[in-house]
Parts: structure tokens; C-alpha cells; sequence
């Protein structure tokens, strides 16, 4: 059995997206919980937040008004997310700590920009072991045509002036207001992973399990757990209930990130994917990135009170 991990109550929990899949300015649903981005310059529509296929946020954790913030993730374009920032007026300069939920491109590729925004600060930078796993690649049936992943370096992470933490066990962060998962047990009979990932070692060919795949996790004050995602290669259910298992907490508040539904490889499991989060019956479901159109509109079908539709830009606020 899991050791549990206990994780502080936070007051307040404010997500928001540097960059998603997603952009809409005319949007006018703004909430107490959604917050659209709208910027301005001098009050002319003049630039757009960007949408590319990656995710980046920063997640802020609020107890007694004492604010802590964390960067999880970089986006895809090298400059893509860090654009959004600038626009955005986020504020890199309070980041105590950076997580990175795997190694693939989409979730790595504004790391210099990003990074050179936080500054030389020697802040943690948690990450699963196997995120330096390389060469690293996409299996297409097209005549054994490959997509590899660029490799994060250790000599980068180094140079860019963060302190590499290398764990596959939960770390807790932000004076215990945010949990690093680490490695995420596989246990659901349908959630099996990504079948083209494979990786080379010593010379052979292997099936790439993504074990550095993993999420956040917050405990929003009477309202239960938040469940952040990069992409949930190891299953969103296998995810949102090892959070479950390692904190103790069975309420969830919120499901929200990339749940990799996307493409004929994953749509046969859209359905039953609704069904057993439906079962966990959170207060909202956000389903960003990599979850893919087919699966967001069931989602929003099957969940239309508890469903946001997530954009580049979009702060969510979460109050206890």
C-alpha cells in the first residue's frame, strides 16, 4: 500500500495558462472561477495570446494570504509561452519552484525563454529520472517513419541556473501546498500507455512507458483536490486516483490539464474515460492540450454543469 503523503489545506488556487491548444478573444464567459484573457494595449485590440499544441501555467497556492507560486511546464515553440507571459503580465520574478510533468517537446520546448524570465535564482526544478532518457521517439506505421523528442540536458538545466531535483517518489512543494506525483502506477485494465513511444537502449529498441509522466496535485480548504496534468500518459484515471491514494483525500474539486485522448489510437477509450471520471464526479472538468476534440466535446456532453473549456491565457481561480 501507498505511504500517504499529508498535504496542506490552501485557501485559494489560481491556475493560469501560458499556453494551451486553444484561443478564443470574443469569448464572454467570464465567472468567479474563469478569468479570460483580454489583451489590450492602449485600449485597442493590437496582439492575441497565442495557441500552440504544448501547456504552461503558473499555479499560485494562497493560505491566510500568504501567496506561493510554482511554473509547471514550458510549452512547445521556444518563444511561444514566454510571448504569453510577457503580454499577460505574469509575474516570473515570485516562482519558488519549476515542475516538468515528462520530457516531450510540447512540455519542454520554451525552457531557455522561460527559464531566462526566472532569472539565475537557484529555485528546484523537480523532475522524473527518466526525463533524460534519449534518443527518444515517435513509431509511425509509415514506412518506419520516426518523430524524435530533443533531448533535455542536465549541462542546460545547470546553465540555466535551476537546482535539478531528480525524483520518482512524491515531493511536496511550496511549504506542502502542492505535490509533485512522481511516477504514476498503471492500474486501470484500459489506460496503456502510448503504443508508437519508444526509446534505444544499449543499441535495442524498446517500448517507452513514459514513467516520467506525471501531475500536481492541490487541497482546496472543504472543497477537496485539484488535479493538474501535462498530458497523463499514464491514464487520467490511474492519475487522479494515485492522487487520491497518496494524499488520503477522496474528494476532488477539479480534473483539469491534458488527458491524451486525441487521434485514433486513444478515441476508443474516450467513453469509458468519461464514464469513470463521471463516477469520481468532480465539481469541474477542464480538459486542455492533448485531450483532443472528440473527447472535450463528450466531456462537455456528459459534464455540461462542471465543464470549462480551457485557452491560452485563462486564469482559473479556486476558492475554499
Amino acid at each position: 500500500m501507498t505511504a500517504q503523503i499529508r498535504i496542506n489545506e490552501i485557501d485559494k488556487l489560481e491556475i493560469l495558462t501560458l499556453q494551451d491548444n486553444y484561443i478564443e478573444m470574443t469569448t464572454t464567459d467570464n465567472s468567479v472561477v474563469v478569468t479570460r484573457a483580454i489583451p489590450l494595449k492602449d485600449g485597442y485590440f493590437r496582439q492575441s495570446v497565442l495557441a500552440e499544441h504544448g501547456f504552461s501555467a503558473i499555479v499560485k497556492t494562497g493560505v491566510n494570504g500568504k501567496i506561493r507560486s510554482l511554473l509547471f511546464d514550458f510549452g512547445f515553440s521556444e518563444d511561444g509561452a514566454a510571448y504569453n507571459a510577457g503580454i499577460l503580465g505574469a509575474d516570473l520574478s515570485s516562482v519558488e519552484a519549476v515542475v516538468l510533468s515528462h520530457g516531450h517537446n510540447d512540455h519542454t520546448g520554451g525552457f531557455d525563454k522561460l527559464t531566462e524570465m526566472l532569472g539565475k535564482r537557484n529555485i528546484p526544478f523537480i523532475v522524473h529520472p527518466t526525463v533524460f532518457r534519449h534518443p527518444r521517439y515517435l513509431k509511425l506505421p509509415v514506412r518506419d517513419m520516426k518523430i524524435l523528442f530533443s533531448p533535455l540536458e542536465r549541462e542546460k538545466i545547470a546553465a540555466s541556473g535551476l537546482k535539478l531535483v531528480e525524483s520518482s517518489d512524491p515531493v511536496p512543494l511550496l511549504g506542502n501546498t502542492v505535490l509533485f506525483l512522481g511516477e504514476i502506477p498503471h492500474k486501470t485494465d484500459f489506460e496503456k500507455g502510448f503504443p508508437i513511444a519508444h526509446y534505444q537502449e544499449d543499441g535495442q529498441e524498446k517500448w517507452d512507458p513514459i514513467e516520467d509522466d506525471t501531475s500536481i496535485v492541490m487541497n482546496l480548504k472543504n472543497k477537496g483536490l485539484v488535479v493538474l496534468s501535462g498530458c497523463a500518459h499514464a491514464g487520467i484515471l490511474n492519475t487522479v486516483n494515485y492522487a487520491r491514494e497518496v494524499t488520503g483525500i477522496d474528494k476532488v474539486h477539479a480534473v483539469m490539464g491534458g488527458f491524451h485522448l486525441s487521434g485514433i489510437l486513444f478515441e476508443g477509450i474516450i467513453g469509458r474515460t468519461v464514464e469513470e471520471l463521471k463516477k469520481i464526479n468532480p465539481d469541474y472538468i477542464i480538459p486542455c492540450h492533448c485531450t483532443g476534440r472528440k473527447a472535450i466535446m463528450e466531456f462537455e456532453k456528459a459534464m455540461p454543469d462542471k465543464f470549462i473549456l480551457n485557452m491560452s491565457g485563462t486564469k482559473m481561480t479556486f476558492t475554499a
